[in-house]
């Protein structure tokens, strides 16, 4: 497969999980490939396994200065930036109440700021190439919220608002904004999840019962995700701009209500 063949590709968040698989299905499809991450070990090792065509840059989604050479060093290594995906996130929770200021304003910048600085300085970067393509993941979340999870949900539902702005603000200079939601998806931060809140089970065993909430009847896996981001970016999907995709398994579906007529 050489499907991005001359593209060049940042992935924020790129070192694990839904990040790393999107890193991997670029990578793989011919692209040059920039992860950027804030872990030096994690990014170091995503580089050396997915070889000579993607560099690692560790730095902070939340900052303007770190966005902003993240960009220059994609741009001067490989000419240019076609396509922006955006996976940087956290998972935190608590109600409004329980929440403390510093873990709203963490999980608010690095989700939503972070896609907003990742833009701000990768748009003019696209521009210059004649147009592109920026995919951001959000959640399920930003439709229907579970319990106890204000800051994430939150996080989630305004980085939908922010692709539809985009999407407008951006689509004479050929640049097609999209979002995927995904539900459960097994990376290391749903086996965080997972180890929270086992109880007396175990992981293992309380990532299988979320699954079974699910009418496919389990988790979804990273590369699953990573396909759709691969279409969104990909000249297949020119006309798609301003979208929210729901990549969840059907728990979406699940939720639906019957009203008595």
């Amino acid at each position: 497969m050489n499907d991005f063949a001359g593209k060049a590709v940042v992935v924020t968040g790129g070192s694990l999980g839904m990040g790393l698989a999107c890193a991997t299905r670029f990578a793989n499809g011919g692209a040059k490939v920039l992860i950027v991450a804030d872990d030096t070990a994690s990014t170091e090792a995503a580089v050396k396994d997915l070889g000579a065509n993607v560099e690692g840059f560790v730095g902070d989604v939340r900052k303007a200065a770190d966005m902003q050479a993240a960009t220059a060093k994609a741009a001067a290594a490989f000419g240019g930036v076609d396509i922006l995906v955006c996976c940087a996130g956290i998972q935190r929770y608590g109600t409004v109440v329980e929440t403390p200021e510093e873990v709203w304003d963490d999980v608010l910048d690095i989700n939503l700021k972070g896609i907003f600085l990742a833009s701000k300085y990768a748009v003019p970067e696209i521009r210059k190439r004649g147009g592109g393509a920026i995919v951001a993941i959000s959640s399920v979340q930003s439709y229907a919220s579970q319990s106890s999870v204000a800051a994430y949900t939150a996080s989630k539902g305004g980085i939908n608002a922010l692709v539809r702005a985009m999407s407008l603000d951006h689509a004479a200079d050929n640049i097609t904004v999209n979002v995927v939601c995904p539900a459960s998806v097994d990376t290391p931060m749903l086996r965080r999840a997972a180890d929270l809140h086992k109880g007396n089970s175990t992981a293992e065993a309380t990532l299988a019962a979320w699954g079974e909430g699910h009418p496919l009847g389990r988790v979804g896996q990273p590369w699953e995700i990573a396909e759709m981001v691969a279409f969104l970016a990909s000249d297949k999907a020119r006309f798609i701009t301003g979208a929210d995709f729901k990549v969840d398994g059907g728990v979406m579906a699940k939720l639906g209500i019957v009203l008595p007529e």
